[in-house]
């Protein structure tokens, strides 16, 4: 971190005024690198002001004295506070937590309020914001809230406070600078990827607009590619015509000169990274040769790691993503109303915003949540990390009825059973705080992999009380054999039994006997969620009434459990044998270090972003690879059927709820504190090891480098149980037993041994 020398240079932008830029010798890059790019105003024009402003910074770049956070303050009793901000701003360790602040700003009510809590589940496409926008009363062209799709439009977390005595506010959180600019980054990678594999100026502009993970869009804050590809023909067949309701009002259109602009600019961007990548890989053709002359496709790979190694390397391409940069955070100067936290921030953490009138409190809301085509180049939807809005959200089918839910709403669980192989925590996590968990699912193709999944994960845990199926697009279920509705409520009926029959045979009769209970008596057939009330239907419309009293329903308390169970433990070292492995032979395969059936080889290139993501501990997963949930699930499951079997009780139970119920509390308990430590021992437990797993391994093997540490990291996590063990084993062991044993006497029960 200190080999180098660090200076800092006075700079032109395209900003106003004078920029000064440097590499921070503190901050680490998307490769987890020291030596960040930076760039910051300097908030002058004056050429003097401005270089007696870099000799401040180049004075605390000379002296390493100054690179702490505890420096902070001397340094600005001596230097200028725009060098300070400059060099010690975004230098702390650590993720800021957005749902505090937002718990800050407007506190979510509980039960004791009269509330309840909803959490709304679903597949990509389910429809389950559509159907959150009827539940909260939001007109699909006018008032367009929450955003939807076809694609994944829900990235952030959504929660929503109804109650007609309640203002209408706002609290939305962002990312970290240092997320957004990784982002952006990943974009300009993929961008100059796509050139060496000579896509056309449309495949480039693609791959910089919209991130692989389809989470991140550069297109919503810079505008969309306007140019049309050769087959464009084909595509104009498939234009829709706006009506007037697609239409925006004149005032939330971004301006003809605008839109130019913007299209001037991502013209420039793309010429740049043509530049740049064509730079690049002359550069290595004399080592390795050209991309496109390589069969193997081993050294294709190790020749597109070092081309993107090479790419953060040169100062172009540092210049380009700090000039995204700045497009970006020219965005947030356009919004004029509401508050940004911190005050004339670099990069704001908070806006929070209230206004008693409902479409002038949406149409501000809307440039941190929307996705509609002419907003595209001031939208700053791709930012948000969280929006809690709060007033008189109320369903206009519900007849006027005073509903007092939080109702919570985010990412879609994924379409494919590779992606369904764990649940995310962002779901799981926040089972234990709310009072119904709804599954949002197609009744054109019911319960498929990833609902099969949240049905699992639901039952282990503990909380099947809390489960609710409703299906939408009902009107869409069709076939010769289904030509009554009774036919199709059956036929979707027909798909609950059939994902209840395989939950039995991994997770026992109790568990599915708890979900088929709750799946019988809350289950809602939904159509047309898309349209009006008048065209949904009025025996439609009784299911969404009936669903709201479910929900406010939920929160209600249920009978107290008087007895619990009590256990040995001399069975549960075997069932977290077969947790240990389960969860390890998996990621065997995706990692290529052996065969599994089922699991292919995950590419290289998902694996190292996975590795980015928990080197600088912004995420535990990436698109649908979730080490810290695959763990969560397999010790949950195994120790949830041990769960089933106590070996007494404290008072014989009443009847079979009783007895489940109480089983319950426990898995509830014990689900909480396996969270914890799968996160500990998978992530919190090996920094460094994940910092190698990204950065450590260039050229030649190194993807298999990578998988190997990865396992390494894996294996000491959650290492095999058996009748001889190491030290690591005892302690994982040990650990595990005592979340259950306290989980036990936590609930009134005994475990011997």
């Amino acid at each position: 971190m200190t080999s180098m020398a660090y200076t800092a240079t006075k700079t032109r932008s395209g900003r106003p005024g004078w920029s000064v830029t440097f590499s921070h010798p503190c901050r680490s890059d998307a490769r987890g690198k020291f030596g960040l790019k930076v760039r910051r105003g300097l908030g002058t024009s004056d050429d003097t002001k401005a270089d007696r402003l870099v000799s401040q910074l180049n004075e605390l770049l000379a002296d390493q004295s100054w690179w702490s956070l505890d420096r902070r303050r001397d340094a600005e009793c001596q230097f200028d506070g725009i060098v300070v901000k400059a060099f010690f701003d975004n230098m702390e360790v650590g993720k800021i937590q957005p749902k505090e602040r937002r718990d800050e700003m407007i506190p979510l009510p509980t039960h004791d309020d009269g509330y309840a809590r909803v959490m709304l589940v679903g597949t990509t496409g389910a429809g389950k914001t559509t159907l959150l926008r009827q539940l909260v009363g939001s007109d699909h062209n006018r008032d367009r809230f929450p955003s939807i799709s076809t694609a994944k439009t829900t990235t952030a977390d959504i929660e929503i406070v109804t109650g007609k005595d309640r203002p209408f506010k706002a609290a939305i959180t962002f990312m970290s600078e240092h997320e957004v600019r990784c982002a952006v980054e990943e974009c300009l990678e993929e961008a100059c990827v796509s050139v060496i594999k000579e896509q056309n100026v449309d495949g480039v502009a693609r791959a910089l607009l919209e991130h692989p993970e389809q989470r991140f869009r550069l297109s919503y804050p810079l505008g969309s590619w306007q140019q049309k590809s050769p087959n464009h023909e084909i595509g104009d067949l498939f234009d829709d015509e706006e009506s007037e309701e697609d239409i925006l009002p004149e005032e939330e259109v971004v301006p003809a000169l605008e839109l130019a602009k913007n299209s001037e600019r991502l013209s420039e961007y793309i010429d740049r990274v043509r530049k740049v990548a064509i730079e690049v890989q002359d550069s290595i053709v004399p080592s390795m040769g050209r991309y496109h002359q390589i069969e193997n496709a081993t050294r294709r790979q190790e020749w597109i790691e070092r081309f993107t190694d090479e790419l953060y390397e040169t100062q172009t391409f540092s210049r380009i993503s700090l000039d995204i940069m700045d497009s970006v955070k020219d965005r947030f100067d356009l919004i004029l109303e509401g508050i940004f936290e911190p005050a004339k921030a670099d990069w704001p953490t908070l806006w929070y915003y209230e206004n008693s009138d409902r479409s002038a409190f949406l149409k501000q809301v809307r440039w941190f949540t929307g996705n509609h085509h002419q907003q595209f180049g001031r939208l700053l939807t791709p930012f948000v990390d969280g929006i809690r809005v709060c007033g008189p959200f109320q369903s206009k089918l519900d007849g006027g009825v005073d509903r007092r839910l939080v109702l919570l709403d985010g990412e879609g669980l994924g379409h494919s059973a590779k992606e369904a192989t764990s649940v995310s925590t962002k779901v799981t996590e926040r089972f234990r705080d709310v009072n119904m968990i709804l599954l949002v699912d197609n009744a054109q193709s019911p319960m498929q992999a990833a609902p099969l999944e949240l049905l699992r994960s639901v039952g282990s845990s503990g909380h099947g009380h809390k489960i609710g199926v409703a299906f939408t697009h009902f009107d869409q279920v069709r076939g010769d054999n289904l030509r009554t509705g009774t036919q199709k409520v059956n036929h979707v009926d027909a798909s609950i039994g059939n994902a209840l029959s395989s939950i039995r045979e991994s997770l026992g009769a109790p568990v599915t006997e708890i979900l088929k209970k709750q799946l019988d008596n809350r289950k809602f057939f939904l159509l047309r969620l898309d349209r009006s009330a008048d065209e949904i239907g009025n025996s439609f419309v009784g299911q969404i009434r009936n669903l709201l009293d479910t929900m406010q329903q939920s929160s209600e308390p249920s009978e107290p459990v008087k007895t619990a169970p009590n256990y040995s433990v001399r069975r549960l070292e075997l069932a977290l044998r077969d947790a240990a492995d389960g969860f390890k032979q998996p990621w065997s395969g995706r990692l290529g270090l052996s065969y599994h059936q089922g699991i292919p080889k995950e590419h290289w290139g998902r694996i190292k972003a996975l590795c980015r993501r928990i080197a600088n501990g912004w995420e535990n997963e990436y698109s649908g690879l979730r080490p810290v949930a695959d763990l969560v699930r397999h010790l949950q499951g195994n120790i949830s059927l041990w769960l089933d079997y106590p070996d007494g009780w404290t008072r014989e139970p009443e009847n079979e709820d009783e007895k489940k119920a109480a089983i319950d509390k426990v898995r509830q308990q014990v689900f909480t504190n396996i969270h914890r430590l799968a996160d500990s021992r998978l992530i919190g437990s090996h920094p460094a090891e994940w910092r190698t797993a990204f950065s450590g391994f260039s050229g030649k093997g190194s993807s298999v480098g990578r998988a190997k540490e990865m396992s390494l990291i894996y294996e000491s996590a959650a290492p095999s149980i058996g009748s001889v063990m190491d030290l690591s084993a005892q302690e994982f062991l040990d650990q595990v037993l005592k979340i259950v044993r306290d989980a036990v006497v936590d609930a009134g029960g005994e475990v011997q041994g």
